[in-house]
């Protein structure tokens, strides 16, 4: 834009000294003698006056003009600038719904299918293309005469509609079978998992105890039978299924009960009121659920689920685990049993019919269930010396059993070692105990140095990793205050709680036994079933008690607490009154 004025203020001085040249008559005899001569228009003395003064009312008027149209052009430059972020937002925009969409619809997948079918046919227009060249070619290599021809048409005809009449019922009938033996590749399908939601977890809990009532209700009802809950039933039970083995009914009886069930189930499911069961079935009340939860009741409701699923999980972990070591001679003694059993049972089934080998087995199982059982069950000293397959069961160790074990014979081994070496394991003046205490620690370093306890102050067996739970005191207002997460620990003299959060030892809380005032279980939340996950702390130093929440095991910290505030206190009473 500067450029260009300046180029405007330079035509205006031209345009003046062209004027004076051609007012002046010297210029016009002397320059312009030899060459055409020049018109100029003429002018008012206004506009001369105009054009001579540079700096006159016509350049002001131009400059403004410049200067709008700067502006003009800078204000268009903007918009064009903001026209085109928005276009490249709304590219990119496109492109995500793009990409989305083609993660939708899975066009890669219909694109193999398309490409799949696409080849497929030309393979079946090709296979069409040899068999019409092959006919083509046997019909000009076996063409008869025309005699014979006119002969053998009418028998080709009716040749032809009835091998396609045959070829089309056959494909009705058939066909859809034949269909269903053609090979496709598998189809791999995603599941999609669903959110966390405590109505949901609650729900399926509910669904999963649904489900295995019948379960569960069934083997009541045996364990019934041989503990004798109803003797009349028991008796009448035992003597028909020693009848049916004796006569080799065991597995039609077995076949009538199941149908039997089937049919009782079917008249309950007609609106009948049928019970047939030993052991009369209790009606558990059920609750409503609720359709708005707290954040605490969620969290507290998570805790309840995790409980029982961990306590579900550990005892079938124990089954499969005891199982497999059975099988993998972990304890060769005991393995040893069954591969006996196993060969006796092999060599019987070779050597002796299956009828005799059918009746002593099951005149096996009807006495050990009915009878020996009940004896057993009854008499557990009698059931510990001489019932084998519960003494085998009770001997079958779990993965962490074995791992408790190794552990041992490794620090007993370590222990050996260095007391037969010659320098010494611990300083003089120290005890097991002591020693023991000396090098317990947790997470963050020393127990005795993260609470400033003495040395001789550690953990107690029962609780030597903690019980994680959270710190409620209500004295405090603060909300980083009022909630800590963390784990607490039971030593010989205090109560000891470690924050989890990193930081100094002020986040820390120490109770001596004796300065507590009262201890009980405490119930978080009063609108949720149950005694509640807490257990409530009251000192002379608080105000209201200090509550330890959300604790998983907490009727077993509640019992180890209890125990050791009643030890210390009879010993403090005792120690006071002599």
């Amino acid at each position: 834009m500067l450029r260009r004025l300046d180029k405007i203020r330079f035509r205006g001085h031209k345009r003046d000294d062209f004027l004076d040249l051609a007012e002046s008559p010297n210029a016009s005899d002397t320059e312009c003698s030899d060459e055409i001569p020049l018109k100029v228009p003429r002018t008012s003395p206004r506009d001369s006056e105009e054009l001579r003064d540079p700096a006159g009312p016509g350049t002001l008027i131009m400059a403004t003009g410049v200067q709008d149209f700067n502006r003009t052009e800078f204000d268009r430059l903007n918009e064009i600038k903001g026209h085109l972020e928005i276009a490249l937002l709304e590219k990119h925009f496109l492109q995500e719904e793009l990409r989305k969409l083609r993660e939708e619809t899975n066009a890669e997948m219909l694109r193999q299918e398309l490409d799949r079918e696409r080849q497929r046919r030309m393979e079946l227009e090709q296979k069409v293309q040899e068999v019409l060249k092959a006919r083509t070619e046997e019909q000009t290599a076996q063409q008869p005469p025309k005699g014979q021809a006119q002969a053998s048409n009418g028998a080709e005809r009716r040749s032809q509609g009835l091998s396609s009449r045959l070829q089309k019922w056959f494909y009705e009938r058939f066909g859809e079978y034949v269909e269903d033996f053609r090979f496709q590749p598998e189809e791999n399908t995603v599941e999609t998992e669903e959110p966390l939601s405590a109505r949901r977890l609650t729900e399926n809990m509910r669904r999963l105890k649904r489900g295995a009532k019948p379960v569960t209700n069934f083997v009541k009802n045996l364990s019934a039978l041989s503990d004798w809950y109803s003797v009349y039933t028991s008796a009448i039970a035992f003597t028909v299924y020693m009848n049916a083995v004796w006569h080799g009914w065991a597995i039609p009886l077995f076949l009538f009960l199941a149908i039997l069930r089937l049919s009782l189930n079917y008249l309950i499911a007609r609106g009948w009121r049928i019970q047939w069961s030993i052991v009369p079935e209790v009606s558990e009340p059920m609750e409503p659920p609720k359709e708005d939860l707290t954040v605490s009741e969620k969290f507290q409701l998570v805790l309840d689920v995790a409980q029982k699923a961990q306590n579900l999980f550990g005892k079938m972990a124990d089954i499969l685990e005891k199982i497999k070591n059975l099988f993998m001679w972990v304890q060769p003694e005991i393995t040893q049993k069954l591969y006996v059993a196993l060969w006796a049972a092999f060599l019987a089934s070779c050597f002796f019919p299956y009828r005799l080998v059918g009746l002593t087995v099951g005149l096996y199982a009807g006495i050990k269930f009915f009878l020996i059982d009940f004896i057993f069950k009854r008499c557990p000293r009698l059931r510990a010396k001489y019932d084998t397959p519960y003494i085998i069961w009770k001997s079958l160790p779990t993965d962490p059993q074995l791992k408790e074990r190794s552990s041992a014979a490794i620090s007993r081994r370590l222990q050996t070692t260095s007391s037969r070496s010659s320098v010494p394991s611990a300083p003089a003046g120290l005890g097991k105990e002591e020693d023991a205490g000396r090098f317990h620690s947790t997470k963050k370093g020393n127990f005795h140095e993260i609470f400033n306890l003495t040395e001789n102050e550690r953990p107690l067996a029962v609780c030597e990793n903690g019980w994680r739970c959270c710190l409620i005191n209500r004295d405090r207002k603060m909300p980083t205050d009022y909630i800590r997460n963390g784990v607490l620990y039971v030593t010989e003299n205090y109560l000891c709680f470690e924050s989890s959060k990193s930081g100094s030892s002020k986040r820390n809380k120490v109770i001596k036994l004796v300065d507590i005032t009262d201890i009980q279980k405490y119930k978080v939340l009063s609108v949720l079933p149950g005694s509640g996950m807490g257990i409530a702390v009251s000192t002379p130093s608080t105000q209201k008690p200090l509550v330890f929440g959300a604790m998983v095991h907490r009727d077993e910290a509640f019992e180890t607490i209890l125990s050791q505030y009643i030890k210390i206190t009879s010993a403090a009473a005792s120690g006071g009154d002599s």
